[in-house]
């Protein structure tokens, strides 16, 4: 009889989001009459810059006649799009990465999970609390987590950073020897950004243990503060300890389109294996690509029009974030993000737990959050809004949260 992967039985519930949907599905077919505004899910709803549809149909038409047509294309992405990534998101920043060191792919979360392939299953893990779901759950697919504790809603194997107020949302190094570390800044779903010098021990803890840090940095387009680093490459040595994760979801509206990129440096060995010649072994053999018209699109991001265009969105979001965030404050409760980052993380009142708040601002203000609570233990009494909202639906959300409070 053929033997299932055991590890998936040890999953807690449903997937955060999948669990979301349920709740929030159930209460719209009780009550058909309710206009909900979500504030839950990081979905965009603004179109695609006018740049990138632009370059997209021509690529459509392109592939209409013989000479333009594009079948299987390179699966570490077309030369013309790497390029353009390297140049403007590396090089002009005074880092040197180059383009055979960038991997276009169909979303961060996709090189997120698949990343662990590359590690072995007695490696130590590291993760933020509270934290992105997909960190956590890949590696217990993988049998890397070890067994969940219902009671403290954590994994045996893996070692929890607390980023909580007292540390300015901020992880610590850990106390243990760790091999994989999963940082996010600007983080989901605080909101925290991290400076060059709060980096700086991270990299230098990996280079001298031999740790890989695995980098998220899909928000880095929100950063605002001076002196916060938009890619974890400003930080001396970490060419040789990270791999870092970008999307173009949130900065250009790809979350329906699919397009996103993983940098790793052909520094970074571990037990004298090449991490970036691995890592495109692995795209060789378990994907084909982004589709090419997909790519056509991405690469006009990094156009004048299409960066002024993208500017003009992320402007949108941004002043939702800050919207959210003083409405909120104003309101009475504790706050934190929606400052470099399209995230509000606010404090329950009066301790309420987070689904318990979450259910109560669905069912009281028709408004769709995230209970933090989904994201970790140290996420309890909390809930995320996101900035990704319609800019009158967003107003009115917070007056209906106000209106609740």
């Amino acid at each position: 009889m053929v033997q299932m992967n055991a590890n998936f039985q040890k999953l807690p519930g449903s997937y955060l989001f999948s669990e979301i949907a349920r709740r929030v599905s159930a209460y719209t077919e009780a009550n058909p009459d309710k206009k909900l505004i979500k504030l839950g899910i990081g979905d965009v709803t603004l179109p695609l810059p006018a740049a990138v549809t632009a370059a997209m149909h021509a690529a459509v038409d392109e592939m209409a006649t013989a000479g333009g047509f594009h079948g299987y294309g390179p699966e570490q992405g077309y030369a013309f799009l790497r390029d353009a990534i390297a140049r403007q998101d590396y090089q002009d920043r005074g880092v040197s990465i180059q383009p055979d060191e960038i991997f276009i792919s169909d979303g961060a979360k996709s090189d997120c999970g698949n990343i662990v392939d590359l590690f072995g299953l007695d490696n130590k893990v590291a993760v933020c609390d509270p934290v992105y779901p997909v960190y956590v759950d890949t590696n217990a697919m993988a049998g890397r987590a070890g067994d969940f504790n219902e009671a403290t809603g954590r994994w045996s194997n893996l070692v929890y950073m607390p980023c909580v107020a007292e540390n300015g949302f901020l992880p610590e190094l850990p106390r243990e020897d760790v091999d994989m570390i999963y940082l996010c800044f600007p983080n989901n779903p605080t909101g925290a950004a991290a400076t060059k010098e709060q980096l700086l021990p991270w990299v230098e803890y990996a280079n001298r243990t031999g740790a890989v840090l695995l980098y998220d940095s899909a928000y880095e387009t929100f950063i605002t503060t001076p002196g916060v680093p938009h890619t974890i490459y400003e930080i001396p040595g970490a060419e040789t300890c990270a791999i870092e994760f970008r999307s173009f979801s949130k900065t250009a509206g790809f979350t329906g389109t699919r397009c996103a990129y993983t940098v790793v440096p052909k520094a970074l060995v571990r037990q004298g294996l090449s991490l970036n010649a691995m890592w495109n072994r692995r795209q060789c053999t378990k994907f084909n690509g982004v589709p090419y018209v997909v790519q056509r699109g991405a690469a006009a991001i990094y156009t004048p029009e299409g960066r002024a265009q993208v500017q003009a969105n992320l402007a949108v979001y941004q002043e939702n974030a800050r919207v959210i965030r003083e409405g909120l404050a104003a309101a009475g409760l504790t706050v934190s993000g929606g400052v470099d980052s399209p995230y509000v993380w606010a404090q329950t009142p009066n301790g309420m737990g987070s689904w318990a708040f979450f259910d109560r601002l669905l069912k009281e203000a028709n408004v769709v959050t995230t209970p933090g609570a989904g994201f970790g233990p140290s996420g309890e009494g909390y809930i995320r809004l996101t900035g990704f909202g319609e800019r009158e639906a967003t107003r009115q959300a917070v007056e209906r949260i106000r209106g609740v409070l």
